[in-house]
């Protein structure tokens, strides 16, 4: 499966959105999520390809009313979604609510939401809660009020199978609530959730993604761009730019530590070993921890011996 953005934040924006797609489903991909705006005209930049109506296709949304104007799109050309993704104002990264207001909502009323407006229409698409999933119990409860299937992404951050540096891991273990922002230093224009202590935020580097095109708007303008030249002007010596970030960069660099509303969570999943520092889990005993535990609790793994323990005995 593949997560592509609508908002694409580059030239031609339009024609680069078709052509991923057209691409993903040339590879053979078996499922296309449609992420980060509306996606009133992606059935159509599909529609003449020969798996259109193989490919699996999924949209996400943050509320039913953000999901009409797509269903109504998709139906003229008759491919309704084979599956919605509802995110709501928990989760991690790029968020479909307001900085200021994120907390005025709830995932459970919003997915109700959809719920019912597909049963009004009498369509069966299966619906897949996502943001703030953090125990097994949280599943059930979404399970058992109509839910098809939870997404879930923060609690794996701590594995061994993910990608992210472990000092990066470590990070996301020790951090406690006060350390989790919501701002809008995304170039996009999107609100993100991260760790406020991300190297990324008050960067000064040069923008990198500028000559690319990666993030400028459809008329060859980039917000970071323009945020790092007013700060080029008044302090050249010494810039660090407070309110944008050179996104890319700083992602390829694993500088911005976006996560879930929950990530301080995290250190309560696992245990704390002698050397100071978090096991680290596999995704196993995460996925087996959804399925088998109950009444919101967590259901630790077994405790490793930590390297600093190994030598230790070993010298023994």
């Amino acid at each position: 499966f593949i997560n592509c953005m609508e908002k694409l934040t580059m030239n031609s924006p339009r024609d680069t959105l078709q052509a991923r797609l057209l691409a993903a489903m040339d590879s053979g991909i078996e499922g296309i999520t449609l992420s980060a705006g509306l996606h009133l005209g992606s059935m159509e930049l599909m529609k003449d390809h020969p798996r259109f109506h193989d490919v699996l296709i999924g949209i996400i949304v943050s509320s039913a009313r953000a999901l009409r104007p797509f269903l109504k799109r998709a139906a003229k050309y008759k491919r309704l979604p084979d599956y919605i993704t509802v995110e709501g104002p928990l989760a991690g990264g790029h968020l479909g609510f307001g900085a200021d207001d994120w907390q005025e909502y709830d995932l459970k009323t919003i997915v109700n939401d959809v719920l019912v407006f597909l049963k009004e229409n009498e369509l069966n698409i299966p619906v897949v809660p996502a943001g703030g999933v953090f125990t097994g119990t949280d599943a059930v409860e979404f399970l058992e009020s109509g839910s098809s299937a939870v997404q879930v992404a923060t609690r794996f951050t701590v594995t061994h199978e993910c990608g992210l540096p472990e000092k990066t891991k470590h990070h996301y273990l020790e951090a406690v609530e006060d350390d989790i922002v919501v701002n809008t230093i995304s170039p996009t224009g999107y609100p993100m959730r991260m760790l406020r202590q991300s190297p990324g935020i008050g960067s000064g580097i040069r923008p990198n993604c500028e000559a690319f095109g990666y993030i400028l708007d459809s008329k060859g303008h980039c917000q970071y761009v323009d945020a790092y030249n007013r700060e080029l002007e008044k302090n050249p010596e010494n810039i660090s730019v407070q309110d944008k970030t050179c996104l890319c960069t700083q992602f390829r660099k694993f500088k911005i530590w976006t996560c879930g509303q929950y990530v301080y969570r995290l250190k309560d999943t696992t245990h704390k070993l002698e050397d100071g520092k978090y096991q680290l889990l596999s995704a196993e005993e995460v996925f087996q921890d959804y399925q088998f535990s109950k009444d919101h609790t967590i259901n630790l793994p077994d405790r490793k011996i930590s390297a600093g323990s190994n030598i230790s005995l070993a010298a023994a």
